[in-house]
């Protein structure tokens, strides 16, 4: 449902310029083929960008948990990209783009340059690989909410789940042409605030709330028992690389080379800024010190809020709402710990509190000249009186309600029939161990003995047993 905004100037202007005589009718297919490549390499790169975001993801999970467990959630997020390459590429694109109104099927693979459904300007394969990527972080955000107890083929199960089938349907109700798109007011989500990330975050919260909370995390009186991350400096060097990441995802969902992608990043940008600004208040109001790991999810919901209104925002509306997903994040972790429901590295509030709260401020502050055009959705602030206000409401309930039920039912299933969480050994043992036999750090000392055998050994055993060395030289 995105609007056509406007087409890079200078070749636009060059287009009316030569469009008089014979010549200038060469000149104009020139120019417009031009303009084609360059909307397709910009989304190839911008797509990259999304992709790469797997790692941060990786990096933020892993530094949020115990070390114990870092390969298996590495290794998690590695299969969000295989598992959501492979399943949407075999069903879930072809679901995503049907043009039915609630669920369709429709083969989309042709030749290797046929216009892809609802891009015109862009091959069908580069259009695949750009909606991969948010296959991928759809499914990844409950990686992080189910960590350190969930088995990881109940967790291969799950990605194949969303990837191929949950998320392409929400695909569908709104980028694909579907009710959504269709109502009298047309439900405005950019770049993937409710459709990506309140789509991964509902399901992020049904799994946490299903598999219940780890081991020691709240004793019997229910009281909290804080569960430290292990790597402190990797989780902030995940929320960078998310960062960075996010330039790409906001800008390239204009899926074309146009002006307009200075002011989409650039609001991105003041989006996250905005998100540690509020979440540094937050942290300082409510545990009393500036949290690093608050402060880095308040920048990552900074960056989930202003994800749908990116071209429907002004400035000064994407700060607001920046600075409320921060403030929202971080009380939201708060929030679900009085709940006693797990979520070790805060993704429910980033992603599913952040998202919601982003997607429905549009309805109140969607300003029309934020849009290159002039003639965006108004919100209730701007004269646009409730009507948008219901449509995005009416998206995020209907949204949230598909995927609590799509993801409940397959996680219930799961815990059912025993599949879902790891045995109380395995996890006190740690899952890198339990499910894979792969440590992520190993001891990078061994002990020699005299016959030249080796073995690993703490340092003291080590510098006793090499005395003999001492006494041969």
């Amino acid at each position: 449902m995105k609007k056509k905004l406007i087409r890079m100037a200078a070749l636009s202007a060059a287009v009316v310029a030569v469009t008089a005589a014979p010549a200038a009718a060469q000149s104009a297919e020139t120019s417009a083929s031009t303009i084609v490549l360059l909307d397709n390499v910009f989304v190839l790169i911008c797509g990259a960008l999304v992709v790469f975001m797997q790692a941060g993801f990786a990096m933020v999970e892993a530094g949020l948990t115990r070390a114990k467990n870092a390969a298996h959630m590495m290794l998690k997020n590695l299969m969000d990209f295989i598992v959501g390459a492979t399943g949407f590429a075999l069903v879930g694109y072809h679901l995503a783009f049907s043009g039915a109104d609630y669920i369709g099927w429709a083969w989309q693979w042709a030749s290797p340059i046929t216009p892809a459904t609802g891009a015109e300007n862009l091959t069908t394969p580069v259009h695949f690989f750009y909606m991969m990527g948010f296959a991928a972080a759809a499914s990844t955000i409950v990686s992080g909410a189910v960590a350190e107890r969930v088995k990881f083929s109940a967790y291969f199960a799950y990605a194949i789940g969303i990837s191929a089938f949950v998320y392409p349907v929400v695909v569908s109700w709104v980028w694909g042409g579907g009710w959504l798109a269709g109502l009298e007011t047309p439900f405005v989500d950019f770049a993937g605030g409710t459709v990506v990330h309140v789509t991964g975050g509902m399901a992020a919260l049904v799994g946490a709330t299903i598999l219940g909370p780890r081991i020691g995390r709240y004793d019997e009186d229910g009281n909290s028992t804080p569960i430290p991350g292990h790597n402190l400096p990797l989780a902030i060097l995940g929320v960078f690389i998310l960062l960075v990441g996010w330039f790409g995802f906001n800008g390239g969902s204009l899926l074309a080379a146009d002006l307009v992608i200075g002011q989409i990043v650039a609001i991105t940008a003041l989006g996250a800024a905005l998100g540690g600004i509020g979440a540094t208040l937050a942290s300082w109001l409510t545990v009393k010190t500036p949290d690093v790991t608050l402060i880095g999810n308040g920048v990552l919901g900074g960056l989930v809020g202003i994800t749908a209104g990116a071209t429907t925002l002004s400035i000064f509306g994407a700060m607001i709402v920046g600075l409320l997903c921060g403030i929202i994040a971080t009380n939201g972790v708060l929030l679900l710990d009085r709940l006693r429901i797990d979520d070790p590295v805060g993704a429910v509030p980033v992603h599913l509190f952040c998202g919601v709260t982003g997607t429905l401020a549009i309805g109140f502050l969607a300003d029309p000249d934020a849009v290159a055009s002039g003639d965006g959705p108004a919100g209730l602030l701007y004269g646009g009186g409730m009507s948008l206000l219901l449509a995005q409401l009416t998206g995020v309930i209907a949204i949230s309600t598909f995927t609590a039920i799509g993801t409940g039912v397959l996680f219930a299933v799961l815990k059912s029939i025993g599949q879902l969480r790891v045995s109380v050994e395995d996890e006190m043992a740690g899952l890198d161990l339990s499910e894979h036999s792969t440590p992520a750090y190993n001891d990078d000392y061994v002990e020699y003995d005299e016959d030249g055998g080796g073995d690993i050994a703490s340092i003291e055993d080590l510098l006793d047993d090499l005395s003999w060395a001492d006494e041969t030289v």
